[in-house]
Order: structure tokens, then sequence, then C-alpha cells
């Protein structure tokens, strides 16, 4: 019988059907969106690893500092890979980071992620399709730089769910480009701490290949940065369509992509 996403402490049910998990322990696709968050978390569920060298940026305000480091100090899973740098207009790169309830439509549009983010009164709810669903938000936002936290919990077929917080840190600079377009560089930075003692003990005992699938995680997040951006730019009237198309859009957000774009007409 498959895992019940009712919404419980921390958790937001997902809004008009159910994605549910297909694995018993981790999942099996690697197409996942900006914020990591529930990736990162299911990593650590299935596997588990002490925290390693990644830290928070020494420029984070400290207010932002306070309410992460609970999280970042006791990290069980804590990894950063860098991406392969990708060509983009920044604007258009930066409106996916701040709006990725936006970003998953189109993602979902382009059938390059089943990952479904929503807004809700409290933040963002988040679900992976593969048994990890949640809240999350942006703490921080600065120039090259997006810091967010969340709160999940992993939900796999034949085990107790596992619940936890993430923090997701994605930095990136921007050359420009004689076209006007940027070649973007970002990294990623994931930490998470479960909220269970006996699989925060457990941790211990397989941290290496925790850490390789965390680090293969994050870079496939940035490819997906780049195959959206690059869908983008090969054909902006195609992928706007498509995002129309569907039913759920919300209308102020796709008028806002449509300017971005400088495609002609209203939205809708």
């Amino acid at each position: 019988m498959a895992p019940s996403l009712t919404a419980g402490p921390g958790q937001v049910k997902a809004p008009g059907g159910v994605c549910h998990n297909r694995a018993v322990v981790t999942p099996r696709r690697a197409t996942r969106w900006g914020v990591l968050v529930a990736l990162l978390l299911t990593a650590a569920a299935s596997y588990g690893v002490a925290a390693g060298p990644p830290e928070l940026p020494p420029q984070t305000p400290p207010a932002a500092r306070a309410r992460l480091e609970p999280v970042t100090a006791h990290a069980s899973l804590a990894v950063k890979a860098d991406g392969q740098p990708f060509v983009a207009r920044r604007e258009v790169f930066e409106f996916l980071l701040d709006h990725p309830d936006f970003a998953t439509q189109i993602t979902r549009a382009l059938k390059l992620a089943r990952y479904k983010i929503w807004r809700t009164p409290g933040g963002l709810g988040i679900d992976d399709g593969w048994g990890t669903v949640g809240t999350f938000e942006t703490v921080w936002a600065a120039d090259g730089v997006r810091l967010m936290h969340a709160r999940g919990v992993y939900q796999p077929r034949l085990l107790p769910d596992i619940h936890g917080q993430a923090v997701v840190l994605i930095d990136y600079g921007a050359r420009p480009l004689a076209d006007g377009r940027c070649e973007i560089n970002a990294a990623v930075t994931g930490f998470v701490k479960l909220d269970s003692q006996w699989l925060a003990i457990a941790s211990r005992l397989a941290s290496s290949v925790a850490a390789a699938k965390g680090r293969k995680e994050v870079r496939q997040l940035v490819e997906l940065f780049a195959k959206t951006s690059n869908a983008i730019e090969s054909d902006p009237v195609g992928v706007f369509a498509k995002v129309r198309a569907r039913p759920d859009v919300p209308g102020p957000e796709l008028e806002d992509f449509r300017r971005l774009l400088n495609l002609p007409g209203a939205a809708r």
C-alpha cells in the first residue's frame, strides 16, 4: 500500500493529486529542481553520513545564521558540489531561483522533472514524487546567493516515516558574454539533520557511500538548471506555450515570465 501524503506537523499535502513513492528506500530518478530539499532528506535517510567540511558563507546575516546553525552544526549529511558552467540570461535564471513554484511548472511542462512545489499560507510546499514531502522557504537572498531552510518527511512504503530538516545553499557567479547572456557557474551545498537518534548514530556506518550519492545529486540539480535554461533560450515561444497550457499555472507569474522573455501579447 502506498504511503499517505496526509499533512501532519511540518508537512503539506500535495494539491490536486498524489505522486506516490515508487521505491522502498531510495528514488530512482535524478531529475530534481533547485532546492534539493527532498532529495537530500532521502539520501540521508537511506544511507546516513557524518557532517563534512561545508559551512555557511561567512557573510550570512546573524539572524539567518542563528536560525540555520542548529541544522548545519549537527548535520547527518553535508555535501557540496560544483556544476558545469552553462549559458543563460541572468535575469531568467534568477527569476526561476526566486519563483521555485513557477520553475517546477516549467520543468514539469518540459517533462524534465516530476518535482512539485506550490505556495501555501505558511510558505512553499514540496513533493518530490518519490515519497518525500514538506515545506521550505528562502531565508536569505543576496547577489549570487540563495539560502533555504526546509522541514520534511520521507515516507518509505515498508519502513517508518523519517523526519528531518534541510538547509540548501545555492551560490553562483555570472560572467557576461557579448550577446547579453552570461556564463553561469553554480554550486550547491546541502545539509540535512535527521530527527531520529538511532539514524544519527547509524550514519557513521556508510559515510563514503552517502557522500558520493549526495555529490552526484547536487551536480544533477545544477544540470537541471542548465537544461531548463537551455530550453528557454532555444525556444522561448514554445516553452511559454507549454507552460501557459498547464491548468494550474499562476497568471501573475506567467505574465512576469512572458515579459521577461520579451514575448508579445497577453498571458491569458
